[in-house]
Protein backbone atom coordinates (compact mmCIF):
# COMPACT_ATOMS: atom_id res chain seq x y z
CA UNK A 1 0.00 0.00 0.00
CA UNK A 2 1.49 3.45 -0.99
CA UNK A 3 0.83 6.66 0.89
CA UNK A 4 0.16 9.77 -0.62
CA UNK A 5 2.03 12.58 0.78
CA UNK A 6 0.37 14.81 2.98
CA UNK A 7 -0.80 17.82 1.11
CA UNK A 8 0.73 21.21 2.95
CA UNK A 9 -2.40 22.96 4.86
CA UNK A 10 -4.48 25.93 2.95
CA UNK A 11 -5.15 29.04 4.83
CA UNK A 12 -7.76 29.80 6.40
CA UNK A 13 -9.86 31.27 3.25
CA UNK A 14 -11.79 34.12 5.06
CA UNK A 15 -9.38 34.82 8.13
CA UNK A 16 -10.65 37.12 10.28
CA UNK A 17 -10.03 40.80 10.48
CA UNK A 18 -8.04 42.03 12.97
CA UNK A 19 -9.43 45.69 12.85
CA UNK A 20 -12.73 44.47 14.86
CA UNK A 21 -11.01 43.13 17.78
CA UNK A 22 -8.58 45.73 18.16
CA UNK A 23 -11.27 48.83 17.78
CA UNK A 24 -13.03 46.86 20.72
CA UNK A 25 -9.79 46.67 22.74
CA UNK A 26 -9.58 50.93 21.98
CA UNK A 27 -13.06 50.70 23.31
CA UNK A 28 -12.33 49.48 26.17
CA UNK A 29 -9.30 50.87 27.27
CA UNK A 30 -10.83 54.18 26.58
CA UNK A 31 -13.80 52.90 28.96
CA UNK A 32 -11.36 51.71 31.84
CA UNK A 33 -9.36 55.23 31.35
CA UNK A 34 -12.78 57.13 31.43
CA UNK A 35 -13.87 55.31 34.42
CA UNK A 36 -10.77 55.38 36.78
CA UNK A 37 -10.72 59.05 35.71
CA UNK A 38 -14.32 59.62 36.50
CA UNK A 39 -13.89 57.65 39.78
CA UNK A 40 -10.81 59.40 41.15
CA UNK A 41 -10.59 62.71 39.38
CA UNK A 42 -13.44 64.21 38.85
CA UNK A 43 -15.74 66.00 41.74
CA UNK A 44 -18.72 67.60 39.66
CA UNK A 45 -21.17 64.99 39.84
CA UNK A 46 -22.90 65.52 36.58
CA UNK A 47 -19.58 64.87 34.61
CA UNK A 48 -19.18 61.60 36.92
CA UNK A 49 -22.56 60.47 35.96
CA UNK A 50 -22.13 61.21 32.21
CA UNK A 51 -18.98 59.30 31.84
CA UNK A 52 -19.98 56.33 34.09
CA UNK A 53 -23.17 55.29 32.03
CA UNK A 54 -21.00 55.71 28.76
CA UNK A 55 -18.89 53.13 30.55
CA UNK A 56 -21.78 51.43 31.74
CA UNK A 57 -22.87 51.09 27.97
CA UNK A 58 -19.02 50.50 26.53
CA UNK A 59 -17.27 47.87 28.63
CA UNK A 60 -20.52 45.25 28.13
CA UNK A 61 -20.57 45.80 24.38
CA UNK A 62 -16.88 45.45 24.39
CA UNK A 63 -17.13 42.00 26.03
CA UNK A 64 -19.91 41.42 23.14
CA UNK A 65 -18.22 41.82 20.18
CA UNK A 66 -15.61 39.45 21.23
CA UNK A 67 -18.43 37.18 21.75
CA UNK A 68 -19.96 37.10 18.85
CA UNK A 69 -16.37 37.05 16.87
CA UNK A 70 -16.17 33.94 18.59
CA UNK A 71 -19.88 32.73 17.53
CA UNK A 72 -19.34 33.15 14.18
CA UNK A 73 -16.62 33.73 11.39
CA UNK A 74 -19.15 35.63 9.00
CA UNK A 75 -19.25 39.18 7.22
CA UNK A 76 -23.18 39.29 8.40
CA UNK A 77 -21.88 38.67 11.78
CA UNK A 78 -19.07 41.40 11.57
CA UNK A 79 -21.50 43.74 10.31
CA UNK A 80 -23.59 43.55 13.42
CA UNK A 81 -20.60 43.47 15.56
CA UNK A 82 -19.24 46.85 13.69
CA UNK A 83 -22.29 48.42 14.63
CA UNK A 84 -22.51 47.62 17.88
CA UNK A 85 -18.96 48.46 18.37
CA UNK A 86 -18.93 51.76 16.68
CA UNK A 87 -22.08 52.84 18.51
CA UNK A 88 -20.91 52.67 22.05
CA UNK A 89 -18.08 54.18 20.75
CA UNK A 90 -20.07 57.23 19.58
CA UNK A 91 -22.02 57.22 22.81
CA UNK A 92 -20.04 56.73 25.30
CA UNK A 93 -16.95 59.34 23.90
CA UNK A 94 -20.03 62.13 23.11
CA UNK A 95 -21.22 61.47 27.18
CA UNK A 96 -16.56 61.82 27.98
CA UNK A 97 -16.47 64.73 25.92
CA UNK A 98 -19.91 66.17 27.84
CA UNK A 99 -18.03 65.65 30.98
CA UNK A 100 -14.90 67.62 29.80
CA UNK A 101 -16.57 70.49 29.08
CA UNK A 102 -17.56 70.52 25.51
CA UNK A 103 -20.15 72.26 24.11
CA UNK A 104 -24.09 71.22 24.70
CA UNK A 105 -24.41 70.56 21.15
CA UNK A 106 -22.31 67.77 21.20
CA UNK A 107 -25.05 66.40 23.25
CA UNK A 108 -26.73 65.39 19.94
CA UNK A 109 -24.46 63.02 18.97
CA UNK A 110 -25.38 60.76 21.84
CA UNK A 111 -28.89 59.15 20.06
CA UNK A 112 -26.45 58.41 16.66
CA UNK A 113 -24.30 55.90 19.26
CA UNK A 114 -27.76 54.35 20.33
CA UNK A 115 -29.28 54.01 17.16
CA UNK A 116 -26.31 52.21 15.65
CA UNK A 117 -25.88 49.55 19.17
CA UNK A 118 -29.60 49.15 18.29
CA UNK A 119 -29.46 48.47 14.76
CA UNK A 120 -26.48 46.37 15.41
CA UNK A 121 -28.54 44.32 17.93
CA UNK A 122 -31.35 44.00 15.49
CA UNK A 123 -29.13 43.10 12.67
CA UNK A 124 -27.75 40.54 14.74
CA UNK A 125 -31.20 38.86 16.07
CA UNK A 126 -32.41 38.24 12.42
CA UNK A 127 -28.65 37.02 11.79
CA UNK A 128 -29.37 34.62 14.91
CA UNK A 129 -32.86 33.31 13.77
CA UNK A 130 -32.03 32.96 10.19
CA UNK A 131 -29.45 30.57 11.65
CA UNK A 132 -27.90 28.95 8.30
CA UNK A 133 -30.61 30.55 5.78
CA UNK A 134 -28.37 33.46 5.35
CA UNK A 135 -25.20 31.86 4.16
CA UNK A 136 -25.88 32.38 0.79
CA UNK A 137 -25.33 36.00 1.27
CA UNK A 138 -22.00 35.47 2.92
CA UNK A 139 -18.88 35.78 0.84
Amino acid sequence: MTSTPASPPRPDPSPRPRYLPAFACLNAVIALAFGTFAAHGIQDGQARDWIMTGVMFQLPHVAAVFGLLGWRNSPLVHSGAWAVSVGSFIFAMDLNLLAMGAPRWVAALAPAGGTAMLFGWLWLTVIAYAGDALKRFEG
